[in-house]
């Protein structure tokens, strides 16, 4: 019954990598704990066939467990034909200064963000109510020590019912609103189906730094999303905040979710490696046709290995003057240096095509190297 499922979904949406990749044969020589275990990881996709990619691990083990089938998958949507570690580096060899592509980027919108887990804790999908609220205790004691720290400051704000650091309803609402905060989870039937969003709202909430530049999530997708973003014009200054704070984190106590090849690991097999997306904002208004239109500038971008997402995020449109979102598109077997050096130079070239475009992406334009 679950293995012609499976096919059926293959058939019907030929996108979703879990049933794309699955393996009957494979999945018939495992031993019955191992079937359930993987079909529990396999159980978004498998409900919801509309998925990309219809799998979340509840544990890190489960990863090389499962390498013969998850392998192919992980091949598949970071478009490699064989995965290899790649050391963590974030030495970036001198600066990446927005203004010697062009000094109208002085004030560029820039955003670093990476997923992390912590290695003695079971991933979302498999955590309990308490293990939620554990861990959600063991970072407020590390959160306390960051808002003590100079560099940082700032404060703690909480879900969880109950929690000395709870907001209210309309609290959490205003910070959704400013984009400060994550949705709620528990209406998403893709992280249902996995269990991410269990037990909504307990071991949920945010610290946020003193100037508001700076935040950490905590119970959302993955244990932390740790994001520093800025309007500057030195993509150093992100990154390098990004690092001592993880540095900070790790340096009071814990050990992020890591294991050769894949890198750091996380819940949705997407984001394995660094677990890193790094953007800034940019105005195309040629590129896009006055921001009335994104797939040429997508076309462009997908040479350059980048994703374009609206002014607003994924899924939404150019914004005023045609203001994109542009970030490097690896994230496995990439270092969190060349995923800086990448933006640099992607923002560079898209910069260069937009000057020599009189309204629109060319032919010309796309083979420009």
């Amino acid at each position: 019954m679950f293995t012609s499922k499976i096919e059926k979904i293959r058939k019907e949406y030929p996108h979703n990598l879990m049933a794309r990749h699955f393996d009957t044969a494979y999945f018939n020589s495992l031993e019955k704990n191992q079937q359930d275990k993987l079909q529990r990881m396999m159980k978004s996709g498998f409900e919801n066939p509309d998925s990309e990619m219809g799998i979340y691990a509840g544990n890190v083990d489960e990863y090389s467990l499962f390498s013969p089938y998850l392998n192919n998958v992980i091949c598949d949507y970071h478009q490699v034909k064989n995965i290899r570690l790649k050391e963590s580096n974030w030495d970036f060899s001198g600066d990446l200064d927005l203004t010697s592509i062009d000094p109208s980027l002085s004030n560029s919108s820039m955003r670093v963000r990476v997923g992390r887990n912590v290695a003695r804790f079971p991933l979302p999908a498999s955590m309990s109510q308490d293990d939620r609220v554990a861990f959600e205790n063991v970072m407020i004691d590390i959160f306390k020590k960051l808002i003590e720290n100079p560099l940082f400051g700032g404060r703690y704000v909480s879900l969880t019912p109950g929690c000395e650091y709870e907001i209210s309803n309309e609290q959490y609402a205003q910070l959704v609103a400013e984009h400060k905060m994550f949705k709620d989870m528990s209406g998403d039937r893709y992280l249902a189906s996995a269990g991410i969003n269990g037990n909504w709202p307990y071991g949920r909430g945010m610290y946020i730094s003193e100037d508001e530049q700076f935040i950490i999530w905590v119970g959302e997708e993955d244990h932390l999303r740790v994001m520093v973003m800025k309007h500057g014009k030195m993509l150093n200054d992100i990154f390098s905040r990004l690092h001592d704070a993880l540095l900070f984190i790790e340096t009071h106590g814990l050990s992020f979710a890591y294991s050769a090849p894949y890198g750091f690991i996380t819940s949705c097999p997407t984001n394995l490696g660094t677990a890193m997306r790094a953007s800034l904002h940019i105005m195309l208004p040629k590129l896009t046709n006055n921001g009335q239109d994104l797939n040429n500038l997508k076309t462009m971008a997908k040479v350059l290995q980048l994703s374009v997402r609206g002014a607003d995020g994924e899924h939404s449109q150019a914004g005023k003057g045609g203001l994109v979102d542009i970030s490097p598109t690896a994230r496995l077997m990439v270092s969190e240096s060349e995923i800086a050096k990448k933006l640099y130079q992607g923002i560079n070239d898209l910069w260069q095509f937009e000057k020599i475009c009189k309204t629109n992406v060319t032919e010309d334009a796309l083979s420009v190297k």
